[in-house]
């Protein structure tokens, strides 16, 4: 097994992105060498890999935020472009849909990408969001590749422990390459 280098300025970008690193690594190496460390963890990956391949810094791209107070919510209220999810929008959402309501990431995408519709609209998209959940895997964003290879590692071996899943997940990010979880990965626990 090839060790993971550590994240210096020495690496090539093809190199660096080959392997797993925190984003607390990755933040640390911005502070030490200058580049800004806001952000995501794909944007900061981004601007660490340009970095290693020009030794440019790549400004932050600043968003103006000016949110406009939004007034009462109706069902024939627009959604709003920029939406934030904020406790007026959760009482209102908690009145019309009940006490169980919460935020999940997929509601909360739909919000942000479809601003111009209605609230009734998003109240029949919470509805079918739940149901699309209740029939299969969730999507789990690229950033958290842990929860992915976890839920995959379970999926994959019913019977193992949360010990055994973590053993091979750092087995496997220590690996160049993609953080997908393969069979293969069990060599790591064969003596657990």
């Amino acid at each position: 097994m090839t060790e993971r280098p550590d994240l210096s300025a020495k690496l090539d970008a093809a190199t660096f992105r080959s392997y797993y690193y925190l984003k607390e690594e990755l933040v640390s190496f911005c502070r030490e060498n200058g580049l800004p460390a806001s952000g995501g963890k794909e944007e900061i990956t981004e601007r660490i890999a340009c970095y290693l391949d020009t030794g440019r810094i790549n400004p932050v791209k600043k968003v103006s935020k000016s949110r406009k107070e939004v007034g009462v919510i109706t069902e024939q209220t627009i959604i709003e472009p920029d939406f934030v999810c904020s406790e007026k929008h959760r009482a209102f959402f908690k009145e019309k849909i009940g006490n169980s309501f919460s935020f999940p990431v997929a509601f909360q995408k739909w919000l942000k990408t479809n601003s111009g519709k209605t609230y009734a609209q998003a109240i029949e998209a919470y509805y079918q969001i739940l149901e699309e959940k209740k029939k299969g895997k969730t999507v789990i964003d690229r950033q958290f590749e842990y929860n992915t290879y976890i839920r995959d590692f379970f999926e994959a071996n019913p019977g193992k422990t949360l010990q055994q899943a973590i053993a091979c997940w750092k087995y496997k990010k220590a690996l160049p390459g993609h953080n997908r979880y393969e069979d293969a990965d069990l060599t790591a626990v064969k003596d657990l």
